[in-house]
């Protein structure tokens, strides 16, 4: 999903949403009576009512788009002003979720036939909210209250685990002794006695710092499983965790009481300083083992140059087997008391006993040893004695009888960076593929459960869960069943007409987006090699080059208005057929002057039924004055007059203004000015709609020539000849009116909105867009062809015959594509098939004529045209039905080389010449490996007609052809 500016947060909870089946077949379903519609008056009820449509056409979209990602801009255009503060950067997830819950609530409510207090039919409500009943004593009175969740809010700091905060959650208080002999209990419990299929944790992870004076986030680490038991939560098992509860308190009673006295052990002293009882007795016993051996003393009783003894005893613990310690003895110091200096160079090297009897560290080797032993031993037992208790409070609920209520994790929602800033994704199970994918605004990834803990259980870094979703085992079981692309492709196709209808066509303008993009990429790159390539490729960039560095298209026009957005430069001779009147008589009667339809337009009364309803009270003004802060400009529009444009006018495009099918609209819209005076935008987009009908009418019973084809003119021109439907031809032709370039002008503004509204108003009954799609791919094609067919005749006459024939061979498979559907859908069959039969002959003569020079070079590139070109091309001609002219000259390429066989030739052109034959004489065999020509993007409509006339022209007078 795109993110338009700090809206992760929609993403998060929208995709988690989406991806829970039993929602998403909720959303999709929802409609409402038009009674319902029509009698709501209610401001935020209707704003629910269009953030639910919006939400629908979002979901639709993300059902069955072929993008790789949705654009959730209506929706959240919607949802901005419901916040806190519109001027907020980003939003919290909690409280989204509890804002689009309540929307979406209100909006099932309207379409459930009960009261709005009764809620109890709501699908959302069955969803997303359960039930608790809260028991307690307050000031020694007891109370009880059952309440409705949807979110339920839980803390985190100073819980280690989901089950932790829950039982926190629950219950509240403590039991306390008062003087009275009976126990009074002051807190609450609370237990769920119903349970949503959806269950939503709200994980407080902000607080509010009192010193700074803002929220901070809570970092600590909370751990959470992909299955929770919520039986120890449920009121029908009150009885039974209440006396566990009990169980549980006098476990941690005695494990506190084990805590204290292990608190001895571990803070020995008196003091200010408390240290390890086990660690005082091995340091004691380290300092009675250690011999006093000074520096270098000056021992009494020995010679100089003696050296005097150094002796350093370490003991350490004796083993169980050992009765006592083993006290070493020194024979040489017996009955002999040593004496050392007390100067401070000559102080002992390491703290030791000074005066001590053997008989005495015997003893006190002996009790530290014992004594430390003890001390161990208590410790140890102290730890696996609260090590026990503790694994049997966790034990307490690993109980069958409390497993029968599991909860799945469908999806966590991530949070990263501090409280005031940061962003969000979520990551949601799929069942079908058994992992977890991770949803990051636009991308989305596969991720492991160990990649899931370190973002969410928090404690590492700034990330952390924000919200877990959990559902019930028939909703998991349910989501387990699907295949995602079978059951999408399945819920696509339930889908009520205008939803597919809305899929369909945004898919539609998706692919030509994708096709207008790849095309223009395609040029540019055949510029850049073009640039860098020898004189002889820079042919080709005149047709491909010019558009490739033309401006990007604001933006995808709807349908037919893609081919009228192909054009760049202007020419008035598609409209100079019908205005020829006009222009005569000069620009203002032009304006002025109504013109005398052509014929009679069929369905007009449809186009004007609404006439009376739409009509502008007291009709329009003709154009309104520009704002003070505008300035306004005058722009040149060939056979229509200057017209005034604001600078701040919304969508101007001069290039696609000067395009033909623009010029005509215009032109037929200033025609239309004294009835859209008279009787408003309505009347004056039918009179428009008719004058421009009129004109393609006549344009497409033009009897063509050699030199000229109307339909590359303008698509309606094709659509007419070729008989389209009228509902295709219709909406073709009002999409043009709906053009947002036409926005320049108060008059052109109000006709372009009156045709949007009735663009709008075509439903799935009034038009096929299957079929509507096709006549306009067929058209693309078509032009397609006619950019191949010329480019390569032009290539042809210029002696380019390799990539002559790579243009013409398309330019021929393609063509049979269309004239498949009908004699008028293609171009002329003949015409190709007699250039791509030359360029064969003249490249089968060179590629002979290099393997006779004998040059190891030459040979190498004859060979290559054979195999890259000829070869494919000759197969591509045998296997169709082949006409007289084709065979023939199949036959005289085969012929050309089969007279080298028994002519004096050196051995490796032997090798060569008997490994081409078997392939040239029988291509059925061969495959197909040709390779595609360089793209070229269409030309406008005026150069496209001006170069196929310039060629057919040239052709026909056999001189090479050059076009500007």
């Amino acid at each position: 999903m795109k993110n338009i500016g700090n809206t992760c947060w929609f993403s998060a909870v929208i995709q988690s949403l989406f991806h829970l089946p039993e929602f998403r077949r909720l959303v999709l379903g929802y409609s409402l009576p038009e009674s319902v519609i029509d009698t709501c008056q209610s401001r935020s009820k209707k704003r629910n009512i269009a953030f639910m449509q919006e939400l629908q056409c979002l979901f639709a979209l993300m059902l069955g788009t072929v993008h790789k990602f949705v654009d959730p801009t209506a929706a959240l255009e919607l949802l901005r002003g419901a916040f806190r503060s519109p001027d907020e950067q980003q939003q919290d997830v909690s409280e989204f979720t509890h804002k689009l819950l309540d929307w979406l609530e209100d909006a099932f409510q309207l379409a459930v036939n009960s009261s709005p207090q009764d809620k109890t039919e709501n699908p959302m409500v069955q969803l997303f909210y359960g039930t608790f009943l809260t028991e307690g004593i307050h000031e020694g009175k007891t109370f009880s209250k059952i309440e409705t969740f949807g979110q339920y809010p839980l803390q985190v700091n100073g819980y280690k685990n989901l089950n932790e905060c829950l039982e926190g959650a629950m219950v509240e208080g403590e039991t306390e002794s008062p003087p009275s002999d009976r126990s009074v209990k002051y807190g609450q419990e609370r237990w769920f006695t119903k349970l949503p299929p959806v269950l939503t944790f709200e994980l407080s992870r902000f607080e509010f710092n009192q010193s700074l004076g803002q929220p901070e986030k809570i970092h600590s680490k909370l751990e959470f499983s992909q299955v929770i038991y919520m039986d120890r939560f449920l009121y029908s098992n009150k009885e039974l965790i209440q006396a566990r509860r009990e169980e549980i308190k006098k476990l941690k009673g005695q494990i506190a009481l084990l805590q204290q006295k292990l608190e001895r052990y571990m803070k020995y002293g008196s003091g200010e300083g408390r240290f390890p009882l086990r660690d005082m007795l091995l340091y004691v016993l380290e300092f009675a083992s250690t011999k006093a051996t000074p520096a270098e003393p000056q021992v009494k009783g020995h010679t100089p140059g003696t050296p005097p003894v150094h002796r350093r005893r370490v003991v350490t613990q004796a083993t169980e087997n050992d009765a006592a310690a083993v006290v070493p003895s020194y024979p040489e110091l017996e009955d002999r008391p040593l004496q050392f200096s007390l100067d401070p160079v000559e102080m002992l090297e390491h703290p030791a006993p000074r005066v001590v009897t053997e008989d005495e560290m015997g003893l006190v080797m002996t009790c530290l040893q014992r004594w430390r032993k003890e001390v161990e031993q208590d410790i140890q037992g102290l730890q696996n004695s609260i090590a026990l208790l503790a694994e049997t409070i966790e034990l307490m609920y690993v109980d069958s009888s409390l497993d029968q209520v599991p909860y799945h994790l469908h999806a966590v929602l991530v949070h990263e960076g501090q409280a005031n800033a940061g962003h969000y994704w979520a990551y949601v199970y799929n069942q079908p593929r058994r992992s977890w994918l991770k949803y990051n605004d636009i991308s989305v990834t596969e991720a492991s459960w160990e990649e899931l803990e370190r973002d969410s259980f928090g404690g590492l870094k700034n990330a952390s869960a924000y919200c877990l979703m959990y559902i019930n085992e028939t909703l998991f079981h349910s989501a387990a069943d699907e295949d995602n692309s079978r059951h999408f492709r399945r819920e696509v196709e339930a889908l009520n007409a205008q939803l597919q209808c809305y899929i369909q066509e945004h898919n539609w303008r998706v692919e030509q987006e994708m096709v207008e993009w790849a095309e223009e990429q395609s040029c540019k790159m055949a510029q850049i090699e073009e640039s860098e390539s020898s004189v002889e490729s820079q042919y080709l960039s005149t047709d491909s080059g010019q558009d490739a560095l033309s401006p990007a298209k604001q933006e995808v026009c709807a349908l037919v208005s893609e081919h009228a957005m192909i054009s760049k430069d202007q020419t008035a001779r598609a409209i100079a057929n019908t205005a020829d009147a006009y222009e005569k008589n000069g620009v203002e009667a032009a304006l002025v002057k109504e013109a005398e339809p052509a014929e009679e337009f069929p369905e007009e009364a449809n186009l004007t039924s609404q006439a009376e309803e739409q009509q502008d009270p007291g009709g329009v003004a003709p154009a309104a004055p520009a704002p003070p802060s505008s300035q306004v400009s005058e722009v040149e529009i060939p056979s229509v007059g200057k017209i005034l444009v604001r600078s701040d006018a919304d969508g101007y495009n001069e290039e696609v203004m000067l395009s033909p099918a623009m010029q005509g609209v215009i032109l037929a819209i200033a025609k239309a000015r004294q009835t859209f005076d008279r009787d408003g935008s309505e009347a004056g987009l039918v009179k428009a709609f008719h004058e421009e009908y009129s004109r393609l009418y006549l344009l497409s019973k033009e009897t063509p020539t050699p030199q000229s084809d109307p339909r590359l003119q303008h698509v309606l021109v094709y659509l007419l000849q070729n008989e389209a439907p009228q509902r295709v031809v219709e909406r073709t032709l009002l999409e043009q009116f709906a053009d947002r370039n036409l926005s320049f002008d108060e008059r052109f503004v109000r006709i372009m909105k009156v045709a949007r509204a009735k663009l709008k108003d075509i439903g799935p009954a009034d038009i096929d867009m299957n079929e509507y799609r096709k006549w306009h791919e067929d058209y693309s094609l078509f032009r397609k062809v006619s950019v191949y067919l010329l480019t390569g005749l032009e290539l042809y006459q210029n002696e380019k015959y390799c990539e002559a024939l790579t243009y013409l061979v398309y330019a021929y498979q393609s063509n049979m594509t269309l004239l498949s559907e009908g004699p008028n859908r293609g171009v002329d069959e003949a015409l190709i098939a007699l250039y791509r039969r030359k360029c064969l002959l003249k490249l089968n003569d060179a590629a002979a004529t290099l393997f006779e020079s004998h040059d190891g070079v030459n040979v190498a590139e004859g060979m290559s045209y054979l195999n890259e070109l000829i070869i494919p091309c000759m197969h591509l001609i045998v296997s169709s039905d082949i006409s007289k002219d084709d065979l023939d000259a199949v036959e005289v390429m085969r012929s050309r080389w089969c007279s080298y066989l028994g002519k004096d030739m050196d051995e490796d052109l032997q090798v060569k010449l008997g490994d081409l034959l078997p392939r040239l004489l029988d291509c059925s065999a061969e495959g197909v490996v040709l390779k595609e020509p360089p793209k070229i993007r269409p030309n406008s409509p005026y150069d496209l007609c001006s170069r196929f006339a310039a060629v057919m022209e040239s052709i026909h007078r056999a001189s090479t052809v050059t076009v500007s």
